[in-house]
């Protein structure tokens, strides 16, 4: 049963170059989500993954289209909608003099919840930093801190926007295994990645973004076996990384 619904979702911009021009970052944009499912939405920079995330977490204004999150509009009612969401966003920033128990504390009294900070802390296998304050986390303990603040309000479903991006083989695998053990408590996953082998490893069904449009979508390997069957050098068939630059043409080292 779908919980996030987005239906010809579109948002525009004007053309920095001409002046009463616009231009589409998201163009029809249509996705549907089941309860329980990672979902993960690739693309190269500029493909519209992250606009497209935060119409749906009512963090930008939708020009076209609908967004529905447990049959809630995110244009009438965001502030419900907020309710029953997390996010974890690319870059974050904290009061520098709070440490994370008390961090988290805050948070939980703007959602007038009265979370434990210690209990979150644990299930990002953080609670030995509770005391820490962020700055002087490491760049995986930041981003599974991120996730902690997003969880204060036990949400129904967790949006991610790139969540390894910059991190190391094990920190990265960390993640995973968070994103993992969340998901197999029943909570809704939906996150934007440029890493291939965390899309095949994580996610239940993919949308392939370029240009503000969705040009592919479905399970990891259906997507392999239907647009990279026959890569150079591989004896079975390709993966998502063959299927990524087959379908957008974009080298991932540009």
């Amino acid at each position: 049963m779908p919980i996030v619904e987005v239906i010809n979702l579109a948002k525009k911009y004007p053309r920095p170059d001409k002046k009463n021009e616009f231009f589409y970052a998201v163009n029809g944009v249509s996705l549907s989500i089941n309860k329980g499912q990672i979902y993960g939405i690739l693309g190269p920079n500029g493909a519209g993954k992250t606009t497209t995330l935060e119409m749906i977490e009512g963090l930008t204004d939708i020009d076209g289209g609908q967004a529905l999150v447990d049959n809630l509009d995110v244009a009438t009612q965001p502030y419900q909608v907020k309710k029953i969401i997390g996010v974890q966003l690319q870059a974050n920033e904290y009061f520098d003099h709070l440490s994370l128990r008390e961090l988290l504390s805050l948070f939980s009294n703007l959602y007038d919840r009265n979370d434990d900070p210690e209990e979150l802390l644990g299930k990002v296998n953080l609670k030995e930093k509770a005391n820490a304050k962020p700055a002087n986390l490491s760049g995986g303990q930041k981003q599974r801190f991120s996730i902690a603040c997003a969880l204060v309000n036990d949400p129904k479903v967790l949006f991610l926007d790139e969540p390894t991006t910059g991190l190391d083989p094990q920190a990265k695998r960390n993640l995973w295994d968070l994103v993992r053990q969340l998901n197999d408590n029943g909570m809704t996953i939906v996150l934007t990645t440029h890493n291939m082998e965390e899309a095949e490893f994580l996610c239940d069904r993919l949308a392939i973004m370029d240009n503000g449009k969705i040009i592919a979508e479905g399970d990891p390997q259906q997507l392999i076996l239907k647009h990279a069957p026959e890569p150079p050098a591989a004896p079975l068939h390709g993966n998502l990384e063959d299927v990524f630059l087959t379908l957008t043409g974009h080298d991932l080292r540009e």
